[in-house]
């Protein structure tokens, strides 16, 4: 990520999350991974002054407490989070899923890889793509990808 902000993951399987942090390291992402449980504890921390605010979220939806698509809700609807990418890194393949979170605002929807080397591939995807992208409030800086190659 181009930002020094940490990421954060929205994740209430501990495997998948340190599947994702193994995942950040290999690929040598040095922002912070913050870990919450459901959308409430997510919630929560984005709602206190004290906690910066992530660069990006990365959001399961199949969670306890609050799912991934009632945290996009209220997230959205927030003056001061509305604008944080968030990147819903699911299981879920339901129409109805992607569908409803592309109409709640979703930076882009991602289905969890099974295989290992394609989830780092859709990791460096999504972070090449957050590198190249014009965020508000950001100072202009020059990117240079030097020999990108990108197969899935």
């Amino acid at each position: 990520m181009r930002s020094s902000k940490p990421i954060m993951l929205v994740e209430d399987d501990l495997g998948d999350v340190t599947i994702i942090k193994k995942v950040l390291k290999e690929l040598e992402i040095k922002n912070e991974p913050i870990h919450s449980n459901n959308g409430e504890e997510a919630l929560d921390y984005l709602t206190s002054e004290a906690n910066e605010k992530p660069c990006i979220i990365f959001l399961d939806l199949n969670m306890p407490r609050m799912n991934g698509i009632e945290f996009l809700k209220a997230i959205k609807a927030d003056e001061k989070l509305k604008n944080i990418p968030v990147i819903a890194l699911t299981t879920s393949q339901d129409g109805g899923d992607i569908e409803k979170c592309f109409q709640l605002g979703v930076a882009g929807y991602t289905v969890k890889p099974v295989n290992y080397t394609r989830f780092v591939k859709a990791i460096a995807i999504i972070n090449l793509y957050w590198m190249l992208n014009e965020m508000p409030g950001e100072c202009e800086r020059n990117i240079q990808i030097d020999d990108l190659v990108v197969s899935i």
